[in-house]
């Protein structure tokens, strides 16, 4: 079972599922059909009652969280839903993230025994953590067979959060000017959808897996690096402008860059955990990646939208109107 099977990355997993010849059912509030072949349960994850009484008494051998962030299930939920299917699970799988890490660790990469964060479990990253320790004190209890994976900057088909490659594939293709803070040397880590996939489904049926956590990614690059590379892919010259630190310190609402180049995400992650144990070694680098990730957006006719795209979940998108006026501000700064 699939918990939000139908969106970014949980479209994907299915996808890899059924390839594999697995038998696969969705759970999510039906705004989008399951794929053909798979059978869909319809419940939104805050009514407790209403996911148990969807899930009924069924067991499974596997069973895939994707959608437990703090915009769809507070910790109470989660909690519930853990409950419900402990002893009728093979393993469960919480997809976490390494926003559950205690930011601004300076000693890279990051292992997967570092810190975790003490935020607000009303925050995404505190969320994250607290979930994390919610298994692991169940597993202590009850022998709770589960897996934690930690992706970082998840790019590919279908992408719901639209404010990365979506948007700088429009930027550079309409040969906009490309605002990066911090003169671009913020690093993030970057992995490709599919990549995950296949992650997810070695780490679900591997037992030297249960118990564990693993960060799984692709290549950490700079800020300006990702631009530079995704110019290279569109066949344009970016034209970069630096925003001063004075000036991104003031700036609030939607941010007129990607939200991952900002110093406070500075990160770098390893992966060597997930080499040694699952054999995973990732298909896609960033180049490759987001090349085969340009060619489906032009299939998709993505490159002649007239609107920015909008996640209803994320609530994140791009206002090249406002990057223009940023832009002639800092313009009018320099004369």
């Amino acid at each position: 079972m699939v918990l939000g099977g139908t969106a970014f990355i949980g479209r994907h997993l299915v996808q890899l599922l059924l390839a594999r010849g697995h038998d696969v059912t969705v759970l999510n509030r039906g705004g989008t059909p399951a794929p053909d072949g798979v059978e869909q349960r319809v419940a939104d994850r805050r009514d407790c009652a209403g996911m148990r009484a969807v899930l009924g008494k069924e067991e499974w051998d596997e069973i895939y969280d994707v959608s437990a962030s703090v915009q769809v299930a507070g910790t109470a939920e989660i909690a519930d839903l853990l409950d419900f299917v402990d002893g009728r699970c093979g393993m469960y799988q919480f997809i976490s993230s390494i926003a559950a890490y205690q930011m601004g660790q300076g000693a890279f990469p990051w292992q997967e025994t570092l810190p975790t964060t003490r935020s607000r479990e009303t925050k995404y990253g505190g969320h994250k953590a607290a979930v994390e320790r919610m298994l692991a004190a169940r597993r202590a209890r009850t022998g709770f067979a589960y897996t934690v994976i930690r992706p970082a900057a998840v790019y590919g088909p279908w992408n719901n959060i639209p404010d990365g490659e979506m948007a700088m594939f429009q930027r550079l293709g309409q040969r906009r000017p490309v605002l990066v803070p911090h003169d671009g040397l913020v690093c993030f880590p970057y992995g490709h959808v599919e990549d995950l996939a296949r992650a997810m489904v070695l780490a679900a049926a591997h037992p030297a897996a249960v118990g564990e956590i693993f960060n799984l990614s692709g290549e950490s690059v700079t800020a300006r690096h990702y631009v530079m590379t995704i110019g290279r892919i569109l066949g344009v010259e970016p034209e970069i402008v630096a925003v001063p630190d004075a000036v991104a310190a003031t700036l609030t609402g939607p941010l007129p860059f990607n939200h991952r180049f900002q110093k406070l995400l500075h990160a770098v992650v390893s992966v060597d955990k997930a080499r040694r144990l699952l054999d995973f070694e990732p298909t896609f680098d960033f180049e490759t990646g987001h090349r085969q990730t340009y060619d489906w957006f032009l299939a998709q006719g993505f490159d002649r939208l007239q609107n920015p795209m909008v996640d209803p979940v994320w609530d994140i998108s791009w206002d090249f109107a406002l990057e223009a006026r940023l832009l002639e501000t800092l313009r009018i700064a320099v004369r």
